[in-house]
């Protein structure tokens, strides 16, 4: 039998009934119609149910935008990450660790911090270090640069 649009059928649960409520105790949907038993959420024009106009909406967001951090926060990742993902003799930076999914962004920098252990010589670019963690990529033999 061919394909054809007089012989197409919808496939079996892609179709939900919208929920048909106040039609009674039979429907399955009767008394409360989903609602619960009084309460505010329960009563006509309640604002749990209503969609929200644009006046609601304004008021709802603050008047004034809040702070922003005087230092945002680098993204960090630590030398037994680095032991994990990559192999001797690789170059790191941001765009790499990115790439492989270990950071999301690097838009306020990137550290690199001290816990773990390092044996494989790695050089790493990154905005800053912790003295643990310099002294321990420099240890194995490779280089921290700062960015």
């Amino acid at each position: 039998m061919s394909l054809g649009l007089h012989n197409l059928k919808v496939a079996a649960g892609s179709k939900k009934h919208k929920k048909r409520v106040g039609r009674g105790n039979a429907s399955g949907h009767g008394t409360y119609s989903t609602r619960g038993a009084k309460g505010q959420k329960a009563r006509s024009g309640s604002s749990g149910m209503k969609r929200l106009g644009m006046r609601e909406l304004m008021h709802q967001v603050p008047k004034l935008g809040g702070m922003s951090p005087r230092y945002p926060k680098m993204a960090v990742v630590n030398l037994e990450t680095l032991e994990k993902c990559f192999k001797d003799g690789d170059i790191i930076d941001a765009k790499i660790l990115i790439s492989k999914n270990i950071i999301k962004s690097a838009k306020n920098g990137l550290k690199i911090l001290g816990n773990g252990k390092l044996t494989k010589k790695l050089t790493v670019k990154a905005n800053a270090f912790s003295k643990s963690a310099k002294d321990a990529i420099e240890k194995t033999g490779g280089e921290a640069s700062a960015v």
